[in-house]
């Protein structure tokens, strides 16, 4: 139930810079945060909030307004080439970014926008200052922090720039609430940022529970042409090496040393992300160099109903990430009923209940992993076990009670009584909005 300290807001402004809502999860920068933007969306929209989601335009062809559902519309911004940039690159787009946020808002009545919620540094970047303008608060979920990551950088992979940790630091500083998936993540922002603790709200994410769900197995692994005897590991994700696909690979090798009858199967899911484009068939060579090509399949970024069925399909989903904020692959997983070994890394301690639907493993070693998932796949009555319990736990994270976290953040937010010094002030005046003539910013 929501008990607001303020009415709900009738329009929430929600920015994704680098990455849009509407793209396929599992490739290029498309991720975990693209479904969590939407499905928040949505679920604020059956409320009776309307979302507007601005992202940056990757297509000429794609149109500058797009209705994902009613009470959503996705704006499509022109900043930069519509080629893909690598986040790195976007900083430079920020201001051609923040010029098109804030043209769509002078269009708009004054206070057309009740607040602004962005998301991952870049976009806090552009919050900020839309908060400003707008005279509104702003709210900053950052999904993944720079100064977290390059503390368990994976092999081969590059720290995170001097330009986004100072970045984040200047967004925390300026947000009027944040908001952590976790109790981790808040002391993260508290001890490495220096963020107000009394202004940070920890708020878990959620799994679509209608579509993942517990459901027939045999059939699953039919549709995918997985013999019902087969030891099916999955891993689904970017392919980079912060997710740490090749400790599932490695891992997989290993059992096959210990057993080489055992029958195995390891699905692969998703495409190239972040320093994962500058080698894309590095798993592809690992398995390969491993011996293990033949119990190898690799599958492109699939939409939520397949995954569904690759999830009940399998025996165990490792999720081997090096740093993970939350982990919502473990949670979608758990919700069809199929435990998780996952590194006891972030939000993952959150997501997975070690011991009872799945189990959580402290290091990243080839030793350890196998013995992690042989524990699971080599003892049925254990493996059922764990099964078992998996959807009660994820029956406890949903998009539904997320966003009824969120609002309640919101309406913290817009309390006057509980707004920082500096925070939002009062609508500028139409004097300084730009006027309209002949339908033509002018």
């Amino acid at each position: 139930m929501i008990t607001a300290l303020a009415p709900l807001p009738r329009r929430v402004a929600v920015l994704s810079v680098h990455t849009s809502p509407l793209e396929q999860p599992g490739t290029g920068d498309a991720g975990g945060m693209n479904v969590y933007v939407l499905q928040t969306a949505l679920q604020m929209a059956r409320r009776g909030v309307e979302v507007e989601i601005f992202t940056r335009a990757t297509s000429s062809s794609a149109p500058s307004v797009v209705r994902a559902a009613p009470g959503v519309l996705v704006r499509n911004v022109v900043a930069g080439p519509f080629a893909g940039l690598d986040k790195d690159e976007l900083p430079a787009q920020l201001c051609a970014f923040t010029a098109g946020v804030l043209r769509a808002e002078a269009r708009q009545d004054p206070g057309y926008y009740d607040l602004v919620h962005s998301h991952y540094w870049l976009s806090g970047q552009v919050g900020w200052l839309a908060r400003d303008r707008w005279g509104v608060p702003l709210v900053h979920t950052a999904h993944t922090l720079g100064k977290v990551k390059n503390a368990a950088l994976a092999s081969g992979d590059a720290p995170e720039p001097k330009v986004r940790l100072i970045g984040e630091q200047q967004v925390v500083g300026e947000a009027d609430r944040l908001v952590a998936n976790t109790a981790a993540e808040a002391n993260q922002l508290v001890q490495l940022y220096a963020a107000d603790a009394a202004r940070v709200d920890t708020i878990a994410p959620g799994a679509d529970l209608q579509r993942f769900r517990v459901g027939d197995r045999v059939g699953a692994r039919a549709a995918l042409g997985i013999a019902p005897h087969e030891v099916v590991l999955s891993f689904v994700g970017r392919i980079q090496p912060l997710k740490g696909p090749d400790v599932l690979l490695r891992a997989a090798a290993e059992l096959l040393t210990r057993d080489p009858s055992r029958q195995l199967r390891v699905l692969v899911v998703g495409g190239p992300s972040g320093s994962g484009l500058e080698h894309p068939r590095a798993l592809v060579e690992l398995a390969a160099q491993l011996g293990i090509t033949q119990a190898v399949t690799f599958l492109p970024p699939q939409p939520a109903e397949a995954l569904a069925e690759i999830y009940r399909a399998s025996d165990v989903v490792a999720v081997p990430s090096y740093s993970e904020s939350f982990g919502l692959v473990a949670l979608e997983a758990q919700a069809c009923g199929t435990p998780v070994v996952a590194a006891d890394v972030g939000g993952l301690g959150v997501a997975v209940v070690d011991g009872v639907t799945g189990l959580l493993v402290a290091t990243h070693r080839t030793q350890d992993w196998a013995d992690a998932l042989a524990e699971v796949v080599d003892h049925p009555a254990r493996r059922l076990a764990l099964a078992a319990a998996a959807p009660g736990h994820a029956a406890q994270f949903s998009w539904e009670r997320t966003a009824d976290a969120l609002l309640q953040t919101y309406a913290e937010a817009r309390s006057p009584m509980t707004q920082r010094p500096g925070g939002p002030v009062l609508s500028r005046p139409r004097s300084l909005r730009p006027r309209r003539s002949s339908g033509v910013l002018a």
